[in-house]
């Protein structure tokens, strides 16, 4: 081939490539779907609402959040597994996909199925009793079941508070204390208001007015520093028993989707917690901000199954 049509065909393919958008350039080309794995109203659905909104705003396109609960988490989840990795189909979940990891065992997807985008709002778990409880501190509590085994309410088998409390109560206190499981936290908090439990666990949110109101005593949350909101309620650590576990939700994309996609979302999702109207929700739903790129969401995500993991084993709590 001639000198000169080998050098006219490169500069052809050099400007054709040169013209043609990049995937983040033409992101999103329509609609994007954020698929809820828990039903309407919760935590999850909270937050996904919240930022749909604001994404829409920044991205120029409508965000549609469609809920699919079921299986802990899991129905929603092998969904976004199998959807185009474009980035117009996102899952939004919660700290369920990595205790699943562990308890789980008919999954129909893995977790290289799904790539983390952002994981942006987590709220601590937190033990509480009734105000005429004698255990005005966690130590008392944890004194009080060395003599006499005490029950505690959650809202649910495998849930983080049950998985959290149970690591606490089996492997750190070294006490015997017997799980009362309810179907989600409004029931397994009227059981504790109602007095037949010793004490209630489970995440901030569920149970935020009543710490607030007085109808409930906070002995422990389990962040590393007190909660701004809750100052009087202390840490695990605070206690001696050093537990760090949350419900967290995250926003998750099927493996596959381009670099520059996630980034172009995290960056959104980042701007959002920065949003002044967006943070005033936020704070409605009492949850905490997290803010960094896709790289720390995923170690973030990694290292959380793995903590989930060492605790599901320990208790023995394994799905059979």
């Amino acid at each position: 081939m001639p000198k000169a049509l080998i050098f006219h065909s490169a500069l052809a393919l050099v400007c054709a490539v040169a013209g043609l958008p990049s995937a983040a350039q033409d992101y999103p080309a329509r609609p994007i779907t954020m698929m809820v794995a828990f039903a309407p109203g919760g935590f999850a659905d909270g937050i996904a609402r919240v930022l749909g909104a604001k994404l829409s705003e920044r991205l120029g396109q409508n965000v549609v959040i469609e809920n699919r609960g079921g299986a802990g988490g899991n129905i929603a989840a092998a969904v976004i597994a199998k959807a185009a990795p474009d980035g117009h189909t996102l899952l939004v979940t919660t700290t369920g996909l990595a205790i699943n990891a562990t308890l789980s065992t008919d999954r129909a997807f893995l977790l290289d199925d799904l790539r983390p985008v952002a994981i942006p709002a987590w709220a601590p778990e937190t033990l509480s009793v009734h105000p005429s409880s004698t255990a005005k501190t966690l130590t008392d509590l944890i004194r009080a079941a060395k003599d006499k085994p005490i029950n505690y309410a959650s809202p649910g088998v495998g849930t983080s508070g049950h998985i959290a409390n149970a690591y606490l109560f089996k492997m750190l206190a070294k006490v015997e204390a017997v799980h009362v499981p309810f179907q989600g936290g409004a029931p397994a908090l009227n059981a504790m208001l109602g007095g037949h439990v010793d004490a209630l666990v489970g995440a901030i949110p569920g149970y935020a007015r009543q710490l607030t109101s007085g109808q409930l005593r906070g002995l422990a949350v389990a962040s590393e520093k007190r909660l701004p909101d809750y100052r009087e309620i202390p840490t695990y650590a605070e206690s001696g028993f050093p537990l760090i576990a949350s419900t967290w939700v995250g926003v998750f994309a099927p493996h596959g989707v381009s670099d520059s996609v996630v980034k172009k979302l995290n960056d959104a999702i980042n701007s959002v917690l920065n949003d002044p109207g967006a943070r005033s929700q936020f704070k409605t739903l009492q949850t905490q901000l997290r803010q960094g790129d896709a790289a720390d969401a995923a170690a973030f995500f990694q290292r959380d199954v793995a903590q989930w993991k060492t605790m599901i084993t320990s208790i023995g709590l394994i799905n059979k």
